[in-house]
């Protein structure tokens, strides 16, 4: 399985990734070694998490919620 994820950081914005162990990807990015943008807004929650069979699948949902635009996202995680 994979996971296209969410993160909320703490300046309020939104960071969009996919994985394929979530939970050692969390922990990469807890640690400072996922991304630059989440390293530099820590801490941050994980605000929506979707699974999917494919590693296609889950890219084609990243790249859908990072086109919507902040009020889509937001909504987005409301559904939670």
């Amino acid at each position: 399985m994979y996971y296209a994820y969410v993160l909320r950081c703490r300046d309020g914005s939104f960071y969009t990734g996919i994985a394929k162990d979530i939970e050692k990807r969390l922990e990469a990015h807890r640690n400072g070694k996922g991304s630059k943008y989440v390293r530099s807004r820590l801490p941050f929650a994980l605000a929506r998490k979707e699974e999917f069979p494919t590693k296609e699948s889950a890219l084609r949902r990243e790249i859908a919620i990072k086109a919507m635009s902040r009020r889509e996202k937001a909504g987005l995680m409301d559904t939670v």
